[in-house]
């Protein structure tokens, strides 16, 4: 799982403020900027309301910006936001839980499990009708995966072009790639990190996405991960600031990029704003639907309860009801975690006469539950 971050404050962290004078922009959270239209995709990311179906770590490249955790890397396992699949209806849960709109299929590679790829798509689709949108990462030009993934019912196709590629994609196989997923029914776009010295390089590429009369670019900022981060120092790369997980020297040349016209849309997506905006909405919206009458939901879509730990909990629970009359449905068992939890309100004021541990928690509403604080109370 890529690591859960504290959200950045709501300012744009742009060195350069006088540059977002010169065209009219469309200002994004988080310092993030969109020229033209978003894609359905994106635009369900900033609702909170896309699932991120991480289908496979499989991948036939090893792109040094690579931001995929250790955990998942290399590695043949789905994940469903931060739950960990082992059968469909995990995929189903998850969906439910945030009240899903819609999917971001990703890897690795989601054409190295192409297979079960469109199986996802299928059910997904399936539980919710044709209108559930459907997007897609991939390096592969390969047409008869593309075929199968029209034939799926996949919504919205993104190219990730090589790097190598970038000054020369006229001249390349996502020519004909991205010919037959128009052809097929597939709004096509590409989406690349925003790696800064190769600006030009970058310019040639949105040219030829333009002339191609593809819907959009997004260009990533291009980031610090746990997993990746010697590789990133040994390419000579910094952090921004201490702030940001973004590298350094990015912003400026987003913005060069987006003072020009373009014939397509194009969209640098920052690191804030994935970590600040887009995982802040999704969490909140999983807040709402799963939280339990005993859980207080903060501002930032964490839950905050009273814990018990400990053997006994049954009998626990019966001697809370009976003793102290607090309600059946203000506490439940979490037999996973081995403990019980309590409404924090009601913990706070009995903590003292129960003679045991007890604490306030603070977690995310995640599958992980991971936990941010924990204060003692007795």
């Amino acid at each position: 799982m890529v690591p859960i971050r504290a959200p950045l404050g709501p300012g744009n962290l742009y060195p350069l403020p006088a540059l977002r004078r010169r065209v009219r922009l469309e200002e994004r959270p988080f310092g993030g900027f969109a020229r033209g239209r978003l894609s359905v995709g994106c635009r369900q990311c900033t609702d909170g309301s896309k699932m991120v179906l991480f289908v496979t770590g499989i991948c036939s490249f090893h792109c040094f910006y690579c931001p995929v955790s250790d955990e998942k890397m290399y590695k043949d396992v789905v994940f469903a936001d931060e739950k960990r699949v082992l059968r469909d209806e995990d995929v189903l849960e998850e969906a439910r839980a945030i009240r899903a709109t819609g999917a971001g299929i990703t890897g690795g590679d989601p054409l190295d499990a192409v297979e079960r790829t469109c199986r996802y798509i299928r059910l997904l689709k399936g539980e919710f009708g044709p209108g559930f949108h459907t997007h897609l990462y991939t390096m592969s030009t390969d047409p008869d995966k593309i075929r199968a993934l029209a034939d799926a019912g996949l919504d919205e196709i993104r190219f990730h072009v090589p790097p190598g590629l970038w000054s020369r994609a006229a001249a390349s196989a996502f020519v004909p790639a991205s010919r037959l997923a128009r052809s097929l029914g597939l709004t096509v776009g590409i989406e690349v990190p925003l790696i800064p010295e190769r600006e030009e390089d970058l310019v040639r590429l949105i040219e030829w996405a333009g002339a191609e009369g593809l819907a959009f670019v997004n260009l990533n900022e291009m980031e610090f991960s746990e997993a990746n981060f010697p590789r990133m120092k040994v390419h000579g790369y910094e952090m921004k600031h201490e702030l940001s997980y973004g590298v350094k020297g990015a912003d400026p040349v987003a913005l060069r990029i987006l003072e020009r016209r373009w014939r397509t849309t194009v969209h640098y997506c920052t690191s804030g704003y994935k970590d600040g905006w887009q995982l802040r909405s999704r969490i909140k919206r999983r807040a709402e639907n799963v939280a339990r009458p005993w859980d207080v939901v903060t501002e930032d879509g964490t839950l905050v309860k009273g814990i018990l730990e400990g053997s006994d909990l049954e009998r626990l629970m019966r001697d809370l009801e009976v003793r102290h009359r607090v309600p059946k449905d203000l506490m439940g068992l979490d037999d996973a975690r081995n403990r019980l939890e309590v409404a924090p309100w009601i913990l706070q004021e009995i903590a003292p006469i129960l003679g045991r541990p007890a604490f306030l928690v603070e977690e995310y509403p995640t599958a992980d539950g991971l936990e941010v604080e924990r204060t003692r109370l007795a």
